[in-house]
Parts: structure tokens; C-alpha cells; sequence
């Protein structure tokens, strides 16, 4: 799930995704993706989370910058493994999918 993004050097874009899974009943972050897109879909990618933007953040974490969306859409990436701390590793972005609320989101056991 997409729960926000840190902006991009070039203006009006992203630099990095921000994204969790559930664990439980709770979001839990699994790492950021900052690959994947043009620099036309990381405007428009910042365009749909800012249209979205979280009353507090939905994960913890405390990250200088980074901008909250509500966890209604999803990402779906491709990447290479886990890390031992349950981080997403090398992500790569391929597309928004459906509303969270329409598909599977990967569950941490």
C-alpha cells in the first residue's frame, strides 16, 4: 500500500514511494521505492497521493520530509527479496493498482 511519498528534486515530482503491508490489523512500513517511473508518472503519482493526504501518518516513521497519503491505493513492485528487517529490497515500480480496498495487499507474518 502507498502511504506517502518524499518529494522529488525536480518540482511537482516524487522521489520515493513510501510503502507498508499488513501486519494484523495494522500498516506496517516495508521501505520506499524511488525507480520504476517516467518523470511524467512521478507527476502525476505525486498529483493522486497529494488529492489523498493523511491526518496523521499512517505508519510509523519518522522520515525529514516525507508527506502522508491516506493508504487508499495500492503499488505494485517488483522486487528482488526481503531483508531481515522486513524491508522491500531494490523495488521497483510497474503501476497504481485497484483501491486498497479491492485487492489482496501482501500480509507480514
Amino acid at each position: 500500500m502507498i502511504v506517502g511519498y518524499e518529494p522529488s528534486t525536480m518540482p511537482g515530482a516524487i522521489g520515493r514511494l513510501l510503502l507498508a503491508a499488513r501486519k494484523g490489523d495494522e500498516l506496517v512500513y516495508v521501505g520506499g521505492c524511488g525507480t520504476g517511473w517516467s518523470n511524467n508518472e512521478s507527476v502525476q503519482l505525486r498529483e493522486l497521493l497529494d488529492a489523498i493526504p493523511a491526518k496523521r501518518p499512517p505508519v510509523a516513521l519518522k522520515r525529514r520530509g516525507a508527506i502522508f497519503s491516506e493508504p487508499l491505493l495500492v503499488a505494485e513492485v517488483e522486487y528482488r527479496a526481503w531483508t531481515q528487517d522486513a524491508k522491500l529490497r531494490h523495488p521497483s515500480f510497474k503501476r497504481v493498482g485497484e483501491r486498497a480496498e479491492k485487492v489482496e495487499v501482501y500480509h507480514l507474518d
